[in-house]
């Protein structure tokens, strides 16, 4: 029998509907078929996030993986993209792979050795820079999500996300989020993007420091994926610390750095207002700090 996690059945109820509640009822079965036809053996608790449920697996011949299983969306769908371009070169390696479901066996890493762990949040963003710089030095390969296509989305619901913001003064860094992300939309870059790499989505190997998981890839910018570090274990008097260097690390233009991080604000300032939710005072900050 396989538990599936309250706090998954939760979010998926919660995020993705009757979507998700059928995905969690479909759990068991699916994740029963995957370990007979990849012929796995269960080798610990059950993990998940907001999206996954992971079961630690042992192959044939005793060797550790998980089984990786969510429910197909935009965001998940080129994970295996990336990860195979990747090659387990800074990320985690893919194994194996089922197209339909969107099912993945994974190398394991070492879940109790998480980025999130190291104290010293400096070199936690440094590391985190480190791996980005890599990672989007290759090339996009084709399939994928595009922040060209996000970016015109964006700012074609802007307007009448604008008109829901009750403060002025939110409006106006809403507004002025958009304004930058306008100068720099005719050129979104074409680089392989993580998308949502915080030091939650870190983890230590025995073949190498620290592996990138999880990506959620677009092909684009790479000043795009500063967002997380800035966001993640939140200081308001380290933003600008951190945002130059990373910006050093990855050998980004400042400006454009600058404004695509704007995008990042400006994509989850319209996700909340959509959704009825105030904008976080904290990405808020962000931005001023930025500024």
């Amino acid at each position: 029998m396989i538990d599936i996690p309250g706090e998954l059945a939760e979010a998926q109820q919660t995020y993705n509907g009757a979507a998700g509640k059928a995905f969690i009822t479909a759990l068991p079965g699916l994740a029963a078929g995957f370990l007979d036809r990849w012929r796995l053996r269960l080798d610990g608790p059950p993990m998940n996030g907001v999206s996954a449920l992971v079961l630690p697996v042992l192959r044939a011949g005793g060797h550790r993986a998980v089984l990786k299983l969510q429910l197909r969306d935009e965001e998940s769908e080129g994970e295996p993209v990336a990860l195979r371009t990747w090659n387990g070169d800074g990320a985690v390696r893919l194994l194996d792979h089922d197209p339909d479901t969107g099912t993945m066996l994974l190398e394991r890493l070492d879940e109790t050795r998480m980025l999130a762990g190291l104290a010293d949040t400096r070199e936690a963003v440094l590391v985190i820079a480190g791996l980005l710089a890599h990672l989007t030095s290759f090339p996009a390969p084709p399939g994928l999500r595009r922040l060209g296509d996000l970016t015109e989305a964006m700012l074609e619901r802007t307007h009448q996300a604008l008109e829901r913001i009750p403060d002025p003064a939110v409006r106006r860094t809403i507004a002025d989020c958009a304004a930058a992300v306008r100068e720099v939309a005719a050129e979104p870059g074409d680089r392989l993007l993580h998308w949502d790499l915080h030091d939650e989505n870190v983890l230590a190997a025995d073949r190498a420091d620290w592996l990138a998981i999880d990506p959620k890839p677009l092909a684009g910018d790479p000043g795009f994926e500063l967002w997380p570090a800035l966001d993640n274990r939140f200081d308001a008097a380290e933003v600008r610390w951190r945002f130059d260097a990373m910006t050093d690390v990855l050998g980004l233009d400042r400006a454009r750095a600058r404004a695509w991080t704007l995008g990042r604000l400006l994509q989850n300032a319209l996700w909340d207002v959509e959704d009825g939710r105030p904008i976080e005072a904290r990405q808020l900050e962000i931005a001023h700090r930025l500024a």
